[in-house]
């Protein structure tokens, strides 16, 4: 097939086309079927990785996903995105239906419209004018996943474990997530911090609270224990990078007696850290200050760790300054690099090649009457199409 032959995508309308189907995670609905026949059309091979297995929330899961490549030379620009999207909160507080699509005023309506149906689509269509003005040098791919909103545990992370294991080359990637803060091209994220969740047990021993000295109160402990981590200043901050916070998410005694010293006591916590840290020495530290207290006071203190991603940083060159100089020409604003936010997938794909994320304004993601308008769905596919035909024409061999 020509590329003369490839027919153009119109982004808004594909965008209309994804939100219509109800994928939240981690069901597909179908999704994939709308993104492979579009990629299909402008003559890339797709293949649906499917990874079954435990979902990290009680349940198993099935997560579809798809890897598209068109063309074998160097160098391989590949845009990373997802399908999935987070349950739509109280169906009555949105003004229009959240999975059907509806613009008004030139405003589209729907959840994944902003996260990140939307910046799919218009990468998408960017392609399919690329290509429409004739063959490429180089390649280009898409990495798209059906777990990012959810555990990621068998979305991109083992997207990007079986490339690598089979020597798939990637130059570059770009992450279609809602980068922009304020107007359209005004951020891009050149690195993320790393994210550490603890789950933290003290066992202690029940009694009536009138005989203390029969009970062991795990309550005291796990309060000390807190406000030693909570007061520790893990660091001054890293170049691009804010100072790392510890931040305790809940504490619990599950108690509903007044007279009753409780059994166990429960806390979690979880620290985004910077460069400063990895998450095994994050680890390493919790675990001593733990122990520290259990042999201070007796009781018995379990920890369990899980490190969603360590924190990484894409250096200036060639590809940031790319995406910079690309995105400064069509929407004249040049995007502040930023490592502001929490995490994404960009942190499984920097074990494949340098990554950023580029895409519309965050402002209504995961929000009741998620919204972009159709203006910046065009502004963005445009911005794509340079950005593309920039970085291919800097990253040749």
């Amino acid at each position: 097939m020509s590329a003369a032959s490839h027919s153009v995508i119109d982004p808004v309308e594909l965008t209309r086309d994804l939100i219509r189907i109800p994928s939240v995670t981690p069901a597909d609905e179908g999704a994939m079927d709308v993104l492979e026949r579009a990629l299909t059309g402008l003559g890339f091979t797709c293949r649906r990785m499917v990874f079954e297995g435990p979902s990290g929330v009680g349940h198993d899961a099935r997560i579809e996903n798809l890897y598209a490549r068109r063309g074998t030379a160097s160098p391989n620009l590949c845009f990373a995105g997802h399908t999935d999207v987070v349950p739509i909160g109280d169906l009555k507080a949105w003004s229009a239906g959240p999975f059907e699509g509806e613009t008004r005023d030139g405003v589209l309506y729907g959840r994944g419209a902003v996260d990140m149906k939307g910046g799919v689509a218009a990468w998408v269509a960017a392609v399919s004018r690329v290509l429409a003005q004739g063959e490429i040098e180089g390649s280009l791919s898409f990495l798209i996943t059906g777990d990012e909103e959810g555990p990621a545990l068998h979305g991109t992370k083992r997207v990007v474990q079986t490339l690598a294991a089979e020597g798939e080359v990637i130059d570059a990637c770009v992450v279609g997530e809602p980068s922009s803060a304020h107007h359209l091209g005004d951020m891009i994220k050149v690195g993320r911090r790393g994210s550490l969740n603890t789950w933290i047990t003290v066992h202690g021993k029940q009694g009536h609270v009138a005989y203390p000295d029969r009970a062991a109160n795990p309550a005291p402990v796990i309060a000390r224990l807190l406000a030693r981590l909570d007061a520790h200043v893990l660091d001054e901050g890293y170049p691009e990078f804010p100072p790392s916070n510890l931040e305790i998410t809940t504490i619990d005694v599950g108690n509903p007696a007044t007279n009753i010293i409780p059994a166990e006591a429960k806390a979690r916590l979880n620290i985004r850290f910077n460069p400063t840290h990895t998450g095994d020495g994050l680890i390493d530290w919790l675990n001593r200050e733990a122990g520290a207290l259990q042999a201070e006071t007796g009781l018995r203190i379990e920890l369990e760790h899980m490190c969603s991603g360590e924190a990484f940083l894409t250096e200036p060159g060639v590809f940031v300054t790319a995406v910079q100089d690309a995105v400064e020409v069509t929407l004249g604003r040049r995007p502040e690099a930023s490592t502001t936010g929490g995490t994404s997938d960009a942190r499984f794909i920097r074990a494949l090649c340098p990554v950023l994320e580029l895409g519309l304004v965050g402002q209504t993601m995961h929000q009741v009457d998620e919204r972009v308008p159709e203006a910046d769905l065009r502004a963005l596919s445009d911005a794509y199409e340079r950005v593309i035909a920039t970085v291919l024409e800097r990253l040749k061999p």
